[in-house]
């Protein structure tokens, strides 16, 4: 069983794309379905005109997801007249598809550290650098590392090294969050026109049949090579 996070994106396009994308995002739904593939809408943004939809973030959950997903992610095409500009000569609209970084917060779990038990260094004279008080923490995930001085206590050392190790944990979740959010948002911005992955035309959504099979380019390359024979 496969996870994976995408987001379709009308990315900078105008009022049409986001219709677009309402309509793309029903067609995709039936398919997961059909595909036996469960989702959970993570973050939706509805477009400005009602039936719209700016932008919107799933998560899927399914068998073969990768193999399903090829056919999806990149750029997706429609052809047609604009429902909201009637007499507007432009018939090509495109949204994307986009697979996400699936960022899971990593939690602190005492079988994933790490301990060491080191010399104390400081004030207290000869006594404190007899015993082995302070303790090196390391989170084995991550490989965040702290280190616990303030107590003569090996027990207290540990404690307030897990402490630290949360504080840390909790900064380094939000920095990938924050990333996240960051490739979220360039998807919005590096949208390709030039290949689509998919093609819709007319108002009922009809799929253009696209040759993107490996016979048809296999067969191509071979006549090419007998013309240049020839």
């Amino acid at each position: 069983m496969e996870n994976k996070k995408i987001q379709f994106t009308a990315a900078k396009g105008p009022i049409e794309c986001t219709w677009v994308l309402a309509r793309v995002l029903k067609f995709f739904l039936m398919e997961l379905a059909s595909n036996q593939i469960v989702y959970q809408v993570i973050h939706k943004e509805n477009g400005i005109e009602n039936g719209t939809v700016q932008s919107v973030t799933l998560e899927l959950r399914g068998k073969q997801l990768s193999v399903f997903l090829n056919g999806w992610l990149g750029t997706i095409q429609w052809i047609g007249t604009s429902t909201f500009r009637k007499h507007y000569k432009r018939k090509n609209w495109y949204i994307g598809c986009f697979e996400i970084d699936s960022h899971q917060p990593k939690t602190i779990s005492e079988k994933d550290i790490q301990f060491q038990a080191i010399r104390s260094y400081g004030p207290g004279g000869q006594h404190v650098n007899k015993v082995s008080s302070a303790i090196r923490a390391k989170h084995i995930p991550t490989g965040i590392q702290v280190l616990a001085t303030q107590s003569r206590s090996q027990h207290q050392n540990k404690k307030i090294a897990i402490t630290r190790l949360k504080e840390k944990l909790a900064s380094h979740n939000r920095k990938q969050l924050g990333e996240s959010v960051k490739n979220e948002w360039e998807n919005h911005l590096k949208l390709d026109r030039g290949n689509s992955i998919r093609i819709f035309t007319g108002t009922d959504f009809k799929q253009k049949k696209q040759e993107r099979s490996y016979n048809t380019r296999r067969n191509q390359l071979k006549n090419d090579l007998r013309n240049q024979i020839e």
